[in-house]
């Protein structure tokens, strides 16, 4: 998948290859740079605060691959060390992205995250609504039970527009191929198609982390 190509029928496409099955895999081996995950070229921004060590993850709503990882990334994320910060960055490849990206940056700002990111996804593929306008997900978000003006407001606010710049510009400095992918502490790079499935990404990304505990 290449960047600013991604459409619904390549990411169907790419179910499949981003989580396959793992049975095969009965000893994993050591992960290896250029193989499983990259090593980036120039430093990645970090929100992390002093002591921890950043993972983000890429992701877009209306992914079918996203949404089949969500369920092993949130038991993974419950599980990790207290020195791993955690953080999800809607993606941007394309103008038609951004009503997504809006409305996971203002589901944040009123701190609704925990309790809606996961009934958006399950909007999206098993009701099969289309989240992809703003008139449509400001609908959707007063059906939850949101102040209609309250969330409009900070959906169409400037601090919102202006995480929207931050996730591109953080996509582009992982140079994100395709999603769901993971940066680690802004040096490293993974995602299904290098590591063979999410599922592998996460071993990878585990691996990465002692990495980067052991240059301390």
């Amino acid at each position: 998948m290449k960047r600013r190509e991604f459409s619904l029928t390549a990411a169907a496409v790419l179910v499949p290859a981003m989580l396959g099955a793992t049975a095969a895999r009965a000893q994993p081996a050591k992960p290896r740079e250029g193989k499983d995950y990259l090593v980036l070229g120039k430093q990645a921004p970090t929100d992390a605060p002093a002591g921890k060590i950043e993972v983000v993850e890429f992701f877009w709503y209306s992914c079918p691959h996203c949404n089949a990882f969500e369920p092993t990334l949130e038991a993974w994320v419950k599980s990790l060390p207290k020195d791993v910060s955690f953080k999800r960055v809607p993606v941007a490849f394309r103008d038609d992205f951004s009503p997504q990206q809006r409305l996971y940056y203002t589901l944040e700002a009123m701190n609704k995250v925990d309790e809606l990111h996961a009934k958006v996804f399950r909007a999206v593929h098993g009701e099969r609504q289309a989240l992809t306008t703003d008139e449509a997900i400001i609908a959707w978000a007063e059906k939850q039970g949101l102040d209609k003006a309250k969330f409009t407001e900070t959906f169409r606010s400037f601090s919102v527009a202006s995480k929207l710049r931050r996730a591109v510009q953080l996509q582009d400095a992982y140079k994100v191929e395709g999603v769901p992918a993971l940066g680690i502490a802004g040096r490293y790079y993974t995602d299904g198609s290098l590591a063979g499935s999410m599922e592998r990404a996460l071993l990878v990304t585990d691996y990465l982390l002692a990495e980067v505990r052991k240059a301390r």
